[in-house]
C-alpha cells in the first residue's frame, strides 16, 4: 500500500489538467508549483477545481483502501506520507511536484467530515482575512493534530507526522511570509507559491 500510495500521489493532476485545458505547464509558469493555486492563477476556477479534487483523491483513495484492509493507524500515517511524497516527487513527472496540501487533506479525509470541515474552515478564515493561501494551509495543517485529538485521538500521531511533512514543504513560503513578500491568492502579477 505504501507503493500504491506513492504511485497514486505521483499522478500530477495540475500538469494533466493544464494540458487538457491548453494552459502553460504549471511547473514552468506562474509560481512553478504544480498545484491548484497556481493553476487557478494560470487558468481560472474550473481547471483549479479539477486539480483540487484529483489531488484530494490521491490522498483519500490509498488511505481509505488501507483502512479497509485493517492497517493500523501509524502505518496509515506512513501510507499518507507516501501519497504526499508522490505528489512532491512524482515518478512520472521528473520528480518535480507540488506542496501536497490537497493530497494531505485527502489523506486525512477518512478520519471524518468533522475534521475536514474544521480544516476547510481554518483555511478559509485565514485566506479571507489575510489573502495568503500558504498561511491558510500552514495554520490549518498545524491545527490538524489538535482537531484530530479532539475527534479521533487514535489518529493524532499519524496526522502530526503528515502535518510536519507539509510544514517542512512550506519552508520557502514561511521565509517569504516573515519577509513580507509572499503573494496573495488573487495576485496574478507576482506569483510565488
Amino acid at each position: 500500500m505504501i507503493a500504491v500510495a506513492y504511485l497514486f500521489g505521483s499522478l500530477s493532476s495540475a500538469v494533466v489538467i493544464s494540458q487538457l485545458f491548453g494552459l502553460p505547464d504549471p511547473r514552468t509558469a506562474g509560481s512553478k508549483n504544480p498545484g491548484a493555486t497556481n493553476v487557478y492563477r494560470l487558468g481560472g476556477r474550473i481547471p483549479a477545481l479539477l486539480v483540487l479534487v484529483m489531488d484530494i483523491l490521491k490522498g483519500t483513495i490509498p488511505v481509505y483502501g488501507s483502512y479497509f484492509l485493517g492497517i493500523e493507524p501509524i502505518m496509515l500515517g506512513v501510507i499518507a506520507i507516501f501519497a504526499c511524497l508522490g505528489h512532491i516527487f512524482p515518478l512520472y513527472f521528473g520528480f518535480k511536484g507540488g506542496k501536497a496540501v490537497a493530497t494531505a487533506f485527502g489523506a486525512m479525509l477518512p478520519i471524518g467530515l468533522d475534521l475536514a470541515g474544521l480544516l476547510i474552515l481554518s483555511w478559509v478564515a485565514v485566506v479571507f482575512f489575510t489573502g495568503y493561501s500558504s498561511l491558510g494551509a500552514l495554520i490549518a495543517v498545524s491545527l490538524a493534530p489538535l482537531f484530530t485529538f479532539l475527534i479521533k485521538p487514535l489518529y493524532t500521531i499519524p496526522v502530526a507526522m503528515l502535518s510536519l511533512l507539509i510544514i517542512l514543504r512550506h519552508k520557502d513560503n514561511i521565509t517569504r511570509l516573515l519577509a513580507g513578500n509572499e503573494s496573495k491568492i488573487w495576485d496574478k502579477g507576482k506569483v510565488k507559491e
